[in-house]
Parts: structure tokens; C-alpha cells; sequence
């Protein structure tokens, strides 16, 4: 299966169909009138469904065991046809789409079933998505112009060449991949003073400026202790998500001081020094961290 362990929790929605056409009305006469001898057709193939859609990864090989924490059938009659209509919501980091296809599906298949007795050339037919809601797709942010980044490695170790940048270059290549342009990289020392000029000096003419490193315990660890005066607005959220997410998935991230905040129109962070933990840091709040460039220029999130 692919690896889903790097994903966020969202809302996720889809609506499938399927159609059963009947040969005759009289098939149809004994549905809507519960004279099918097998029994109640609409509601033992809604049964079947609820029961499908929640073991779908037990049928399709890719498909993650995910919990199903909403699910709703409705069918709607017109002449001969029968459209079946699946409704399928879950918080988690994979969609629903192919969960309401089968559960549609298998509806369809217990109709068949059920009605065969009484009608010999029923069809199955058209078994789509028309609908499916979050994740990546439902949170698209869109720019005339391109967002641009100033990324530095706070390291007295790496700075003295004693060790080799990672993490910064993780941070550039996530940037990358949601179409952010890092226009400058730099290594520089634990060092109060630098990293409030380099701040100041980058946050100009660029939208976010990060910086990885220096947001531990240990003496040196001075970069929150420099952007926190520098910084107009906090954002906490930013920082409980990035922590929230880290310590899901590693009992130390706790310990690190990760820090978000605004000065004029750009985005100041504060990011562990570690790969995984700069890598992890990016995964927690990317891309859907970009909208707060929409914030920023006075538009709500019901106009975008």
C-alpha cells in the first residue's frame, strides 16, 4: 500500500451512484411495495452496503482499513431504473472515494440478486464518483505570483563545517514540490544578533522565512529567544499543529520550541534542527500553511 504515514487528518467526503435497470414494471411494483419473496429489496441491499463500504480494504488489495464514520444510501426511481446514491465521510488521511464506489456497487449487486428470481434481464450499469471533498484538492491555494523563501540553518557545528546540512536542504526541497521558490539559503551560527539581521533584513522581500535549527533545550539553542521580539503576531496554531503532528510520531518532538509568527507581510518559522524533524515540521503545515498569504492581504476563507 502506499505510505499514508506522512499525511494530515481532514474531512473526507465522496458520493458514488449506481444504476439497476428492470426489464419490467411489475419488477419495479414489487420493490416499492416490499413483494419481492426474498424480502425488503431497498433495505436489505442498504444493509449489505453498510457492511461492504466498511470492509472495502478486504476487497481491494491498495485500499487502507480506514474508519468509516459516516455512510448514508438513498435511491431514487424513475420508470424501469433504480439510481442508487452512496454517501461516504471519514476524518482521516486518505479519501472515501473508492469505499463509496464499492459500498455503491454491492448495493447493486444485492438488488440483482434479490430480483433475479423475478425478473431474468436486469442490468448493472454506471457505477461513477460524482462527488469527493478533502484532502490536497479541497485546500488549493492559488497565486498571481509566486511565493518566494529565504531558508538558514542555525548551526554552530555546520556553520563551522564540522558537519553537513540536511535538514535545510529537506526544508528546500518540500518547498519546491508545492511550487515555493527558495531565493536564498544560508548557513549561519547560533547567534542572536545574526539571526535577528538576517530576519529583518530577508522578511522584505519574502514571504516566508525559515529557519531550521536552534529551537532546542541545550545553551545555544537561541533562535526562538531571537524571533519572539521580532515577531508581530504570533500564530499558535501553527506551532501546536507542528508539535502535535511530531509527537505522533516521536515522543522527544515535545521538547522542541517551534515558532510561527508574522513580521509585515511575511511568515517568520521556526523549525527543528533535526531531518526528520525539519522534514516532519514541513509535512505538518504544508502545503494548506500557505493560505495564510490570503489572511494577510485581508480576504476571509469564504471568498477564496
Amino acid at each position: 500500500m502506499v505510505d499514508i504515514t506522512h499525511k494530515i487528518s481532514t474531512l473526507r467526503a465522496a458520493t458514488a451512484t449506481a444504476i439497476v435497470k428492470v426489464s419490467k414494471q411489475e419488477t419495479i411494483d414489487a420493490v416499492v411495495n416490499n413483494l419481492v419473496p426474498k424480502g425488503n429489496v431497498l433495505e436489505m441491499a442498504k444493509t449489505a452496503g453498510l457492511f461492504a463500504v466498511k470492509n472495502t480494504h478486504l476487497s481491494i488489495p491498495d485500499c487502507h482499513p480506514i474508519p468509516i464514520e459516516f455512510t448514508s444510501v438513498e435511491y431514487k426511481i424513475e420508470g424501469l431504473t433504480i439510481h442508487i446514491i452512496f454517501n461516504v465521510k471519514t476524518v482521516y488521511k486518505t479519501g472515501v472515494e473508492v469505499e463509496a464506489m464499492h459500498g455503491a456497487s454491492i448495493v447493486a449487486l444485492t438488488m440483482y440478486d434479490m430480483l433475479k428470481p423475478i425478473d431474468k434481464e436486469i442490468e448493472i450499469s454506471t457505477i461513477k464518483l460524482v462527488n469527493k471533498e478533502g484532502g490536497k484538492s479541497s485546500f488549493k491555494n492559488k497565486f498571481p505570483n509566486v511565493i518566494k523563501a529565504a531558508v538558514f540553518v542555525c548551526s554552530d557545528s555546520i556553520f563551522a563545517g564540522d558537519k553537513e546540512d540536511r535538514s535545510g536542504k529537506v526544508i528546500v526541497e518540500k518547498l519546491d514540490s508545492y511550487g515555493v521558490e527558495t531565493t536564498h539559503y544560508e548557513i549561519i551560527p547560533d547567534e542572536i544578533d545574526i539571526i535577528q539581521e538576517k530576519t529583518k533584513a530577508f522578511a522584505k522581500d519574502n514571504q516566508l522565512v525559515i529557519f531550521t535549527g536552534g529551537t532546542g533545550l541545550s545553551p545555544r539553542d537561541v533562535t526562538p529567544e531571537a524571533l519572539s521580539p521580532l515577531l508581530e503576531s504570533r500564530i499558535p496554531g501553527i506551532e501546536e499543529a507542528i508539535r502535535n503532528y511530531g509527537q505522533e510520531r516521536m515522543p522527544y518532538a515535545m521538547l522542541s520550541r517551534t515558532v510561527a509568527g508574522t513580521l509585515g507581510k511575511s511568515l517568520v518559522l521556526a523549525l527543528p534542527g533535526s531531518t526528520n524533524g525539519a522534514r516532519e515540521s514541513m509535512d505538518a503545515v504544508f502545503p494548506h500553511l500557505l493560505h495564510v498569504f490570503h489572511i494577510l492581504k485581508g480576504k476571509n476563507h469564504d471568498t477564496l
